[in-house]
């Protein structure tokens, strides 16, 4: 790889380090060889993280001319989002760590995208999560696995999470991102939401984190098989958004991928509302009109 520290001089933002490790590695074979790309990089070691209350590690000197990077024994898809997770962190110069010389960094740290204004902590995991998903799936490399992509389905975010070497969820995100169709993925923990990623055009899900799955599902109202994609199946559109009073509900799919250890992925995709003709409109208006004066 020709990669290397210096070419980066001045890309502070997870976007910008990847545009330049991309510009710099134009052929990167997928999966990314992220482990390589760290020893380019400065990272000299990965070594095994002896404690089960951090995910991953950061150890380097002030002026982060060379570390090592800690990792909790676990999958491969997993270890890998670390790797890149912490190599974030030995780039942005700016990510000051909480002790000096060494980041340590929690399950929860890895899951985090939003932060909350002021915590520069949080922002840091934060860039550091948006620098590992697009270092192992590249946007120009998703780009092109998903043109075979049309119809939304689940089967895809295996393909992705299987070709990319990534965790399903990191694939899940991505899918929701590129995909054109109005889709979500709800992530459920023992028949509960315990997270939620929605396209720009999805409307916000009505069924908060840590609330229970709704009984009309297609979680509930099937049995699913471990690590196999239910068919698509539509179901009321009430159950997971808000359907305004008098106007048309529009048209909710499911899809549920159920997990030995008590998670499951729920696809939802939503169909644009067609357009009302001038006739139906009318009628519309007519019935509503007689409805709400109590006329027959």
């Amino acid at each position: 790889m020709p990669i290397s520290k210096m070419d980066l001089a001045d890309a502070g933002s997870p976007e910008a380090l990847v545009k330049r490790i991309l510009q710099a590695e134009p052929n990167l074979p997928v999966p990314v060889p992220i482990q390589e790309l760290c020893t380019r990089l400065g990272t000299l070691r990965i070594e095994d993280l002896d404690t089960d209350e951090f995910e991953g590690g950061l150890v380097t000197d002030a002026k982060r001319s060379e570390g090592t990077i800690l990792v909790k024994r676990g999958g491969e898809p997993r270890r890998r989002f670390t790797i890149a997770h912490e190599l974030g962190h030995f780039l942005m110069a700016h990510h000051v760590p909480d002790q000096p010389g060494r980041f340590l960094c929690k399950s929860s740290d890895l899951l985090r995208l939003t932060a909350k204004a002021g915590d520069q902590r949080q922002r840091r995991e934060v860039e550091a999560n948006r620098f590992a998903a697009l270092m192992l799936m590249p946007p120009h490399l998703l780009r092109e696995a998903m043109v075979a992509f049309r119809e939304p389905d689940l089967q895809h975010v295996l393909m992705l999470a299987r070709d990319f070497a990534v965790g399903k969820e990191t694939a899940a995100r991505a899918y929701v991102h590129y995909h054109s169709e109005q889709i979500a993925i709800v992530v459920a923990g023992n028949g509960r939401v315990q997270r939620c990623y929605r396209s720009l055009s999805f409307p916000d899900i009505i069924c908060g984190v840590g609330s229970p799955l709704p009984t009309g599902s297609l979680f509930h109202s099937s049995a699913h098989r471990p690590n196999v994609a239910s068919d698509i199946a539509a179901c009321s559109a009430d159950l997971w958004i808000d359907v305004k009073r008098d106007l048309r509900a529009p048209a909710l799919y499911e899809q549920v991928y159920l997990q030995p250890n008590g998670f499951a992925m729920i696809l939802l995709r939503l169909e644009p509302i067609p357009e009302e003709t001038a006739a139906e409109r009318r009628l519309d208006e007519g019935w509503r009109h007689r409805f709400h004066s109590g006329r027959r």
